[in-house]
């Protein structure tokens, strides 16, 4: 396995430069700026990504003020409280995909939102808090405790929220088969074991956060 300076190095010859590839480099949010995200806006941001799987994202996003208005804003106790004529109402709705257990997915992950925040003060205190050496961890969380929020639609969501995270991209995944961390695109805990070993040992070398390792992982191949 390469060190993280080799890797760098690839990705920099592919990007134009170290400088160039420092300023594709976002960090990730600092713990307080995350926990002090509204809870709302964490249920919003992983029904965005749970509709956007597998669909066009462009669509989805030029429907999204639709979805703020059926959703009422996405607040954790009236969309916990979706019951099955609500869920039939909303499949009927055209200002959001309608699309059944997509639709049903806000209403259980709002239970599984307020869940976290009675546990922890509030979702982006329990996912600032979560420790970057087993994001893998979180990620399993995600997929257990939530809905469909398991894969890439997981990671996207912690992305986008800002959390320290990395994405096992396509060109993710090739660079850690190239290094010999996994030998396909890794998916059971095993694999998922070895990825996370692999990048703390980039992050104590580096002193890189996992969200800056990845992508310059992912820089390196595209």
């Amino acid at each position: 396995m390469r060190s993280f300076e080799e890797i760098f190095a690839i990705a920099a010859d592919r990007k134009g430069g170290a400088d160039a590839l420092e300023a594709l480099l976002e960090p990730p949010l600092q713990a307080s700026d995350l926990a002090a995200i509204p809870d709302d806006r964490w249920l919003a941001c992983a029904a965005k990504c749970i509709f956007n799987a597998g669909f066009n994202w462009k669509v989805v996003e030029a429907m999204w003020p639709g979805f703020e208005q059926a959703f009422e804003g996405f607040d954790l106790g009236r969309c916990a409280m979706l019951n099955d004529d609500d869920i039939a109402r909303l499949s009927s709705d055209s200002r959001i995909v309608r699309h059944g257990t997509k639709i049903r997915s806000v209403q259980e992950n709002a239970v599984f939102f307020r869940e976290l925040a009675a546990e922890h003060g509030s979702v982006g205190g329990f996912v600032a808090n979560w420790p970057a050496e087993d994001y893998a961890g979180l990620l399993d969380l995600l997929k257990k405790r939530g809905s469909r929020l398991g894969g890439n639609t997981g990671q996207y969501f912690l992305r986008f929220m800002g959390a320290d995270s990395y994405v096992l991209s396509r060109d993710v995944a090739a660079r850690l088969i190239a290094e010999g961390v996994v030998d396909k695109e890794p998916t059971s805990k095993a694999a998922m074991k070895s990825v996370q070993a692999a990048f703390n040992g980039w992050a104590k070398e580096s002193g890189r956060s996992m969200k800056e390792i990845s992508r310059t992982l992912a820089m390196s191949i595209g």
